[in-house]
């Protein structure tokens, strides 16, 4: 692989709390557990500031801990201006947090806004639904959904440092 290239990835959805650092965590660890950390740079962001600063929700950090993925060390942020010309990939949770990144998104850079679930290979879903006012079912849920959109992620990645 080309050491030189870095590819950038945020993961994005309202309150940076639920969806977005789960899908964060799960794809650092498959960054991790394939020795691409040095060459693949990932981070979550929220569209909204309810949650700046806060850990993710304890309900998903304990769903994902279940599966071997620590969130302990993630904080929320809002999505900044600066992410749009950082990143390579901008992926949203839902159609809302779609529309409300594309419209603070410079028109050069928007080619970036996908779905997250625009990498899911096992479900035709197309939005991650936001466990936060649900039961505890509603984590396993979006672990499911993110775990495989972000093997499906990880090979396009990899595609691309190889080219």
């Amino acid at each position: 692989m080309n050491n030189n290239k870095q590819i950038k990835v945020l993961f994005i959805c309202m309150g940076n709390i639920c969806r977005s650092p789960t899908a964060h965590g799960i794809f650092r660890q498959m960054i991790s557990d394939k020795n691409l950390s040095n060459q693949i740079e990932v981070d979550s962001a929220g569209t909204h500031a309810y949650h700046v600063g806060n850990p993710p929700d304890r309900r998903s950090m304990q769903a994902a801990i279940s599966r071997g993925i620590d969130l302990s060390d993630l904080t929320a942020r809002q999505l900044d201006d600066y992410d749009f010309e950082e990143f390579d990939y901008l992926l949203v949770a839902d159609e809302d947090n779609f529309h409300l990144t594309r419209e603070e998104c410079p028109i050069e850079h928007r080619h970036k806004i996908k779905y997250m679930l625009d990498f899911a290979t096992r479900s035709a879903v197309k939005e991650v639904p936001d466990p936060y006012y649900g039961q505890g079912n509603g984590f396993e849920r979006v672990l499911d959904l993110l775990e495989d959109a972000c093997e499906g992620l990880l090979t396009e990645v990899e595609k691309k440092l190889t080219s």
